[in-house]
């Protein structure tokens, strides 16, 4: 753990009936220079869904950037993750809740997405299934700057870019989320960016 944006100060095992549950307080530097006091239950719950934006005229893809302190404590130094948009599914559908995701996390507002498998993201240890889809985005469509909700603690950067940069980021272990690696390796495999 070397970033030096982040300060451990607390970490408590809630539980380790069946796996173990810690809750983390730490300090976390922001761009502004700024310290921010958070707390994190490392662990998975409940479902979720996850988009791949994609342009085809300009071949490009939408990712976002953000702390994920799971990572952290496993040996990512900066904490750091790229990743497709996502989120929890809060009483809701899948499609509903990736369209509210996409606009509060990237700022595109899309109408139409389209579902494209479900996984189990792992099986052995967390009841997650996950809803994964795509959708195309223009620069018509974003409505806000995006960046997540401040009431959740979401420090979301948006990343647009080249859809061969993307699948080359894959190669260098600079995204190592396996969702974000699915949905690239579906675009590519069934052509979405031609």
């Amino acid at each position: 753990m070397t970033n030096p944006k982040i300060k451990i100060t607390k970490n408590e095992i809630l539980s380790d009936n069946w796996f173990t549950l810690k809750k983390v307080t730490y300090e976390y530097q922001k761009e502004d220079g700024d310290w921010q006091t958070q707390i994190r239950e490392v662990y998975d719950r409940g479902n979720g869904a996850s988009i791949l934006l994609y342009n085809k005229e300009i071949k490009t893809v939408v990712l976002t950037r953000q702390l994920r302190i799971p990572t952290y404590l496993n040996g990512n130094d900066t904490g750091m993750m790229i990743e497709t948009c996502a989120g929890m599914l809060e009483e809701e559908n899948p499609e509903d809740c990736i369209k509210r995701e996409t606009e509060e996390e990237t700022g595109y507002q899309v109408k139409e997405v389209r579902k494209i498998f479900e996984a189990y993201m792992s099986p052995g240890a967390i009841t997650e299934i996950l809803h994964f889809f795509v959708g195309e985005y223009s620069k018509e469509m974003k409505v806000n700057d995006g960046g997540g909700l401040d009431e959740e603690q979401e420090n979301i950067e948006v990343l647009e870019m080249p859809f061969h940069k993307a699948m080359q980021m894959i190669t260098t272990g600079e995204i190592k989320d396996a969702k974000t690696i699915m949905l690239l390796q579906y675009a590519k495999i069934n052509n979405l960016l031609l």
